[in-house]
């Protein structure tokens, strides 16, 4: 799907219904913020713009229903949530780098809706779960998830793990997934025009019976550099210094030690082109950084 991520048995995302029990989170265990938290941080005046420059949303993404993928993103989620708990490997919510996670994401989402107002009505959730794949996704509808070895081998500091976490959110807000599954059920189907398509059709269809290849679509560099920098941004508006995303695809660098096969990397390489994408926007956001730290001062782990 991305840099980080490739979720574990994902394919299927829409073609296996879970039990009815299965399909509600237990309360101890979920994390859930409506983007109302955002009343809690003093309101973002009609000044406060993008920053960065990424151009609008793919428009083709329209072709797929959104609540839809939401939905099956939000079921195998859950799934997801079932299967780790059974192998425990799911952190409890005592777990101090869960507590941090939650804690970061408490400041980044309240920015959400001003990249996709859909984002009001997600009901975010973020676990963390015990891996040492260097790994971290955002479904669609704003479903979290981290490994803890990207936490524990790259040793990221908090600012860095909110560059992780805005780049993950960053590829939700912005329906990457959604737009490719688009691409590649119009490929598959030749757009079939008319009546069909202008009711969803053949493409509605398509986000049920394509759901397994939801996650596992592979973005563009396009969609990766979209999401490095609106997620430069979030954090930044939140308070997380926006030179860690320069540190942290150092870091990225490094991991790989010239090796091969390591899945974030896999399509999606660190490289000096990339690095250098950042430092040239890193100057765009520091004030926004700036104020926020002004604005709510934050401890930093770094």
């Amino acid at each position: 799907m991305c840099i980080f991520c490739a979720p574990p048995s994902l394919s299927s995302l829409l073609s296996s219904p879970l039990a009815p029990s299965e399909r509600i989170w237990p309360r101890r265990r979920g994390f859930l913020l409506a983007s109302s938290a955002a009343l809690a941080l003093p309101l973002l005046p009609a000044a406060a713009l993008a920053q960065v420059d990424v151009g609008s949303a793919s428009r083709l993404r329209q072709l797929v229903p959104a609540g839809t993928l939401e939905g099956a993103a939000t079921q195998q989620y859950s799934q997801m949530l079932v299967q780790a708990r059974a192998q425990k490997t799911l952190s409890p919510d005592n777990h101090p780098q869960l507590l941090r996670l939650r804690a970061i994401a408490q400041r980044l989402v309240p920015f959400a809706t001003q990249w996709n107002p859909r984002a009001r009505d997600w009901r975010w959730e973020i676990n963390l779960i015990g891996s040492p794949q260097i790994n971290a996704f955002c479904m669609p509808g704003g479903k979290i998830a981290f490994y803890t070895g990207i936490l524990d081998q790259l040793k990221l500091s908090d600012d860095e793990a909110a560059m992780v976490m805005g780049h993950e959110m960053a590829h939700a807000l912005r329906e990457h997934a959604r737009a490719q599954m688009a691409k590649s059920q119009a490929t598959n189907i030749g757009l079939r025009l008319g009546a069909q398509l202008l009711g969803w059709g053949d493409l509605g269809n398509a986000a049920a019976s394509l759901g397994g290849r939801l996650l596992s679509l592979k973005f563009s560099r396009g969609d990766e550099s979209d999401a490095d920098l609106v997620g430069l941004e979030l954090a930044a508006r939140a308070g997380y210094d926006p030179q860690a995303a320069v540190s942290l695809w150092q870091k990225m660098g490094q991991a790989t030690g010239g090796k091969q096969g390591l899945a974030f990397l896999s399509t999606h390489p660190s490289g000096p082109a990339r690095i250098r994408e950042l430092q040239d926007n890193v100057p765009k956001v520091h004030s926004l950084y700036v104020a926020a730290r002004q604005d709510a001062p934050l401890p930093h782990q770094k």
